[in-house]
């Protein structure tokens, strides 16, 4: 069977092992694996499945309609999503078992009201990020209004949670401020008389560096796939890139010296030279920022992109390298063969492997390997 032109290749046992050796930085707390944005580009459901198999306690997700699609692939377990605008569907998703999240008192009523049987909710506080949750008097508000509600028996409260804003700066003082902030929050919720439930805090950098804060769960998200939060962050845990995006050279071709390339003839070759064509553009996510910049792995080597990013193609320049049409090419991987990383291609881009592996899309055919 012909390879695709344009493929990412996910490694489930790197992706198990990420987990497990996640899950070990916090031996005492559940695991919640973060799938939300198609699983960072990696593919929702097949993700989703591939963490339950590896023993993740549950998984997140931001929308609801991410959580009623993991519903509708057959999962059952542990699900939490956390980010509604008014009108989402409630109902929907409390008759799928999803827990859901309330970030003010209003939403706290929307949910409520819709709810076609008590739901299970959990709290979100503010506690430094000034993103989403409850703060200050807000916070108050919001522990006043669920504590009626649960004595009435119209809620369950589950949990209560926040969000790091530089838990990838491990030494930033904003870490032990936003903790202290927490350990506050769960203490007036406790006063109200409401059992916390699941307390949690940590994200991947804080999972990975700041055991006091692993509380009663961790959230990972970009850790799971092996891609560090931030590169300058150090750490002994072994982390592996689970996806691999490569393509194959769609044309082969000879240009003389002075041949300019792409749209807007921003590169122009200062020799005899080889060129090949790789066909993923930003129309599968790759950014024009990258335009002679980044780097793909082809005919043994790291080779350059030159000219413009197109919508469904690149230029590389393979020099006096041997290649033919339908030979591979890696754009990104893990790095153990010499290829770039989703690191490299961040700096290439002027951005983060976050955006990176969450934008992929378009044509990019999706290949599972290992696992379960």
């Amino acid at each position: 069977m012909t390879a695709p032109q344009a493929e990412a290749v996910i490694d489930l046992d790197a992706f198990g092992a990420n987990l497990e050796a996640l899950a070990a930085c916090a031996p005492s707390s559940a695991q919640m694996t973060v799938v939300k944005a198609d699983a960072y580009g990696h593919g929702m459901v097949p993700m989703a499945r591939a963490a339950r198999a590896a023993g993740t306690d549950w998984l997140g997700v931001a929308t609801l309609a991410e959580a009623l699609a993991l519903r509708e692939s057959g999962d059952t377990g542990d699900l939490l999503c956390w980010l509604a605008a008014p009108g989402a569907d409630y109902a929907a998703a409390v008759e799928a078992d999803v827990e859901v999240t309330a970030s003010s008192t209003d939403q706290l009523a929307e949910i409520l009201a819709a709810a076609p049987r008590r739901p299970r909710v959990q709290l979100k506080v503010d506690t430094g990020l000034s993103r989403n949750g409850a703060l200050g008097r807000e916070w108050t508000a919001l522990v006043a209004a669920a504590a009626a509600a649960q004595a009435a028996g119209r809620v369950e409260v589950t949990g209560i949670w926040s969000h790091f804003a530089c838990a990838d700066e491990p030494a930033h003082p904003a870490n032990d401020a936003q903790e202290a902030v927490f350990v506050a929050a769960v203490d007036e919720l406790t006063a109200a008389g409401i059992e916390p439930g699941l307390r949690h805090l940590c994200n991947s950098p804080a999972t990975l560096t700041r055991p006091s804060a692993h509380f009663d769960m961790v959230r990972v998200g970009i850790a799971a796939y092996g891609i560090r939060p931030d590169p300058g962050m150090t750490y002994e845990t072994p982390l592996t890139p689970v996806l691999t995006l490569r393509g194959r050279l769609a044309q082969v071709k000879r240009i003389p010296a002075g041949a300019k390339v792409s749209y807007g003839q921003t590169w122009t070759a200062e020799r005899d030279t080889t060129v090949g064509l790789v066909p993923l553009g930003y129309g599968e996510g790759i950014a024009v920022s990258a335009s002679n910049r980044a780097e793909v792995l082809a005919a043994g080597a790291r080779v350059p992109l030159v000219g413009r990013v197109c919508m469904d193609q690149f230029v590389v320049d393979l020099g006096e390298r041997s290649a033919r049409r339908g030979d591979a090419v890696v754009l990104f991987g893990p790095g153990h063969d010499g290829e770039p990383t989703a690191e490299d291609w961040a700096t290439a881009s002027g951005t983060i492997a976050y955006e990176v592996v969450t934008r992929l899309g378009g044509r990019i055919v999706r290949t599972y390997e290992g696992g379960a």
